[in-house]
């Protein structure tokens, strides 16, 4: 064999893994166009699904591995985390690398195959029993993470809604995004915790100081000033503040209702044959609306965090879906807008370019 060819060939072979913390990262980009975007335009999807257990496995390991090394978490110490259920996947193989025991805290929303994979992965499983009054089911699992804390001395939290090894740990997920697109215009992020919108952006903007950053959010979610209430959608979202949320980073903010993210995730599926989660489907809707509005010369990047099989039974099934209304209504086309967050409660998607940090201003 030509040793030219030779070298192409092992250049497009995928990194063979030893270890498993070798399967995290390298996850390739898909350009996604028509219906999501207009005609000749679009935007370069990172798949984050194609981790093992999706985005979070990059904060997770990096969280474990620099706590052990500040003397923070003990050689075998248990490690305690509230989670919606990506995290507690990260976790699971955190563990595994660096043999720790795990137990994730979280709430009857979590999906029965994440629940039986997590058991499978090896880590415990604690489900809290009602939501907080005010906090919610975060409030109510971290709590409860603060009583298996207190039980067991030497067990270790990570707390990833304010630790900086969370926002940290996405630098490979930009670097990779520079290494693929070469340059970034605008960034689309769901936000959660806010670690990967800030850890991203943060590294993007080295290349590109004018990088655009969009928060993508649910509705009843108050990361952004609106009030918490019950929320469908899993993933983003908050009814409490997370501390690594960067609000000077962002230029504008969206809210999306369940109805919207189904279709959009259905509508990648069908036309892309890729496809995710709540999270994956509200942050196409935005970022194809930008690659509508903006010149086809921006390059427009989005972070998918997951992929569809752990919403068999709420996205992709029909029964779930006609059962909280989320299939009635046409596809949307534009954004609301408010000047204010606080204008209004916002009911479906809802852009707004006042973006303002809401613990702050309480």
């Amino acid at each position: 064999m030509d040793n030219v060819v030779a070298r192409q060939l092992t250049a497009a072979t995928p990194e063979s893994a030893r270890h498993l913390h070798g399967l995290v990262g390298g996850t390739p980009v898909l350009w996604v166009g028509a219906p999501l975007a207009a005609a000749g335009k679009g935007f370069w999807a990172k798949l984050e699904g194609f981790n093992p257990g999706g985005m979070k496995d990059r904060p997770a390991l990096h969280m474990v591995r620099r706590a052990a090394a500040r003397g923070e978490l003990a050689p075998g110490a248990r490690i305690v985390e509230s989670t919606s259920g990506t995290l507690g996947l990260g976790l699971a193989l955190a563990g595994l690398v660096y043999r720790h025991p795990v137990t994730v805290v979280t709430d009857p929303g979590l999906e029965p195959i994440v629940a039986r994979m997590l058991a499978a992965y090896g880590a415990e499983v604690d489900l809290v029993a009602e939501p907080h009054e005010v906090g919610g089911w975060q409030q109510a699992r971290r709590e409860r993470v603060a009583e298996l804390l207190a039980a067991e001395p030497g067990a270790w939290c990570p707390d990833q809604y304010g630790n900086p090894d969370n926002v940290e740990g996405y630098e490979s997920l930009a670097l990779e995004l520079i290494e693929q697109l070469g340059s970034v215009d605008v960034l689309v992020c769901a936000v959660g915790t806010g670690g990967h919108s800030a850890g991203v952006a943060r590294v993007l903007r080295r290349f590109n100081p004018e990088l655009t950053l969009i928060g993508v959010d649910t509705i009843a979610s108050t990361i952004f000033g609106q009030p918490a209430g019950r929320r469908l959608m899993r993933g983003l979202g908050s009814s409490i503040h997370p501390r690594n949320v960067d609000y000077a980073a962002f230029d504008e903010i969206h809210w999306v209702a369940p109805a919207e993210a189904v279709w959009a995730c259905r509508t990648l599926a069908a036309t892309h044959h890729a496809s995710g989660g709540w999270s994956v489907g509200a942050v196409a809707l935005v970022a194809g609306w930008a690659a509508r509005t903006r010149g086809a010369e921006v390059q427009i990047a989005a972070v998918f965090p997951d992929g569809p099989q752990r919403y068999f039974d709420t996205v992709y099934n029909d029964a779930f879906c006609a059962e909280h209304g989320l299939l009635d209504g046409d596809p949307p086309c534009a954004p609301e807008e408010i000047a204010y967050p606080t204008e209004r409660v916002v009911s479906c998607w809802t852009r707004c370019t006042t973006v303002l940090d809401p613990g702050f201003e309480s």
